[in-house]
């Protein structure tokens, strides 16, 4: 038997001339029944890399192959035609394929074959979600390959309904796993062809153009993104009219971008109108409904508008849980969302848990390493500085500085926020060598990312002023007090609590500067802007009790600053615990004016609570603490 094959196939080769390899594959092929070629001919059109056999039974079924598929691919794997690699994986080696594909040309069935391959890749395509989870991407990750296949070689047999879904699914695969500059390439493709086949004015062209802004919306590239969704918005109205999901969902991107850019009177509207289209064509109860919601939610958060936003954060994470389960990203964001309201609140206890929660949610979704996981560390910090507790706010905002420099690279809006949050809590350590540099490191990044004129812009400048405030510039400091302050007013109106924060900053330096009558109506007016805009209770109310106290301290009001001393400390007792910095601060105030009046009895019992504060807060050697401990040890000397 061994001699009739190798007489046979050195005949072959004395005939035609071929080589060993396509000698002996002919003699091979010559041998399969036509069942088993055109099974051959089927993986053929796969990529060289492992092909799961789902995939194989998927494509036979589109191609209409109605034949036993495991006992051909077994002829296959005896004739070493296919390799097997694992458990129903396999793959054929890159000289098979060249040939196989020879012999595919010549089957009457060729392009039904090609046609069934891409429509089983579009189905796959079309199951990878817009936010996949860990456990999603290992589904889809043996069938990436063969997507890009399709879109790089058979492109002439997708149909017109299906030619933009494998572009799709490759974009959405990357993007699940904040890989944006390997999603963009696909982005990109999908709209050179989809131009190609269909022209300038088409429904997929003007999907394809939102797409593409998304990625760059994601990498923080907002001038670019901004044209290719106004385009895709106009394109689809005109295609699809101004009533239908697409224009919604342009009009919820295009605010979505407005937003970022800081344009908040633009903002508004295109979300209340995606909104109330979306209920009108999707009706209530729907996930583009709760993005909605929850984007809306979002701006009144950012205007200061916390009663606003609250119940449209609430009904946006219900409506998705009950739509899409209790474990999905989109979930994970809105609890996050919510958290961050509480944050600003001042609702601690409230906003832990959640933090918390979906830290572990998307790390568990989404793996250690995600652009989203880093978004949570950096809020969780957030929240442990907003509390006073610092040392375990640096490594996590560390932690996710790192992270998203290596996921989104250096330049990012949101690397320049993580960079501006660790400065803010060197700066009140009184690490100002630590902090200055990468105050100047993230105004200058916002400046060149967003542009001079934008709220981020502000409060970098803001903050900078503080850091040379804290250490006595004051000349350095009041002119970005009075750049950023006018800066808010013009952007996000004269009522807003970022605007209420300035000014009582602004009235700070004022004070120490001894100008009295500059500091005094605006510390008033903070006061009054803050309870109008977060209510009667709140950390920031507190502040500016207490700094209003101090002014009248300076200026010798006791009767006038010691309620206000009083109130304030209650106040953060109630709101931030009895274990906070910033209580030990009123816990000072107030003893400071007793010990100044020879209220000594009053005054020792308030420094020492102050003082074991501080030293199980900031440390033994921390200035604030050994700024109350001399205060106690002048007490005591001048008592005793």
């Amino acid at each position: 038997m061994l001699k009739d094959i190798l007489a046979r196939l050195q005949q072959k080769q004395a005939a035609t001339g071929e080589s060993g390899v396509a000698a002996a594959f002919d003699l091979n092929w010559e041998c399969l029944e036509p069942e088993a070629q055109k099974l051959a001919c089927l993986l053929s059109l796969f990529a060289l890399a492992p092909i799961p056999w789902s995939l194989v039974e998927l494509a036979a079924s589109a191609s209409n192959l109605d034949f036993d598929l495991k006992a051909n691919r077994n002829i296959l794997v005896e004739r070493y035609l296919l390799q097997e690699l694992a458990e129903e994986t396999y793959q054929i080696h890159e000289r098979i394929q060249e040939l196989l594909r020879q012999k595919l040309e010549e089957l009457a069935e060729v392009d039904e074959l090609k046609r069934g391959f891409c429509q089983a890749m579009v189905a796959i395509a079309q199951d990878i979600p817009q936010t996949p989870t860990l456990i999603e991407i290992a589904q889809a990750n043996l069938a990436i390959p063969h997507l890009e296949e399709v879109t790089t070689i058979y492109q002439a047999w997708l149909s017109d309904n299906d030619l933009f879904w494998p572009f799709v699914g490759l974009g959405r695969f990357y993007e699940g796993q904040g890989a944006y500059e390997q999603a963009l390439p696909w982005r990109e493709k999908c709209l050179s062809a989809t131009r190609e086949r269909f022209g300038d004015e088409h429904p997929s062209v003007a999907t394809s153009l939102n797409n593409l802004a998304e990625i760059y919306y994601s990498q923080g590239r907002y001038s670019e993104a901004e044209p290719f969704l106004i385009q895709a918005l106009e394109m689809r109205k005109r295609l699809l009219g101004n009533e239908h999901s697409d224009v919604a969902e342009s009009l919820n991107n295009l605010a979505e971008i407005y937003y970022s850019q800081g344009r908040y009177s633009d903002t508004e509207l295109l979300h209340i109108q995606a909104l109330e289209m979306r209920q009108h064509l999707l009706g209530y109860l729907h996930p583009d409904v709760a993005e909605s919601l929850n984007n809306l939610a979002g701006f009144y958060y950012s205007q200061g508008r916390y009663s606003e936003a609250e119940p449209l954060y609430v009904q946006a994470l219900e409506m998705l849980k009950r739509l899409l389960g209790e474990e999905h990203p989109n979930v994970v964001s809105n609890i996050n969302n919510l958290a961050l309201l509480y944050d600003s609140q001042g609702r601690y206890s409230e906003a832990e848990p959640l933090l918390v929660e979906a830290l572990a949610m998307r790390k568990r979704l989404l793996g250690d390493e995600h652009p989203d996981v880093a978004t949570s560390l950096n809020n969780l910090a957030i929240l442990y500085y907003s509390q006073g507790r610092y040392s375990e706010a640096e490594p996590l905002y560390v932690q996710a500085l790192e992270m998203l420099k290596g996921l989104l690279g250096e330049e990012h809006p949101n690397v320049a926020s993580n960079i501006n949050n660790l400065a803010l809590l060197y700066n009140l350590q009184e690490r100002y060598s630590e902090a200055e540099p990468l105050y100047i490191q993230a105004l200058a990044m916002r400046k060149r990312l967003l542009g001079d004129e934008h709220p981020d812009v502000a409060t970098s400048l803001n903050n900078l002023a503080i850091l040379y405030y804290s250490q006595g510039r004051y000349s350095e400091a009041e002119p970005l007090y009075v750049q950023a302050l006018e800066m808010l007013k013009g952007l996000l109106g004269e009522e807003h609590p970022n605007v209420a924060s300035n000014i009582n900053n602004l009235a700070l330096l004022y004070n120490l500067q001894e100008r009295y009558s500059e500091a005094e109506p605006l510390y008033i007016q903070a006061l009054a802007m803050r309870k109008r805009l977060l209510g009667d209770e709140h950390p920031d109310v507190a502040t500016s009790l207490n700094n209003l106290a101090g002014l009248y301290y300076s200026q010798s009001r006791h009767s006038e600053a010691e309620p206000l001393y009083i109130q304030a400390l209650a106040m953060r007792k109630r709101l931030l615990g009895d274990e906070h910095p910033d209580v030990a601060t009123s816990l000072n105030n107030l003893a400071y004016l007793y010990d100044s009046q020879g209220r000594y009895s009053e005054a020792e019992p308030l420094y020492i609570e102050a003082l074991a504060i501080l030293e199980q807060r900031l440390g033994v050697n921390h200035p604030n603490t050994i700024t109350v401990r001399n205060n106690l040890e002048a007490l005591r000397r001048n008592n005793f």
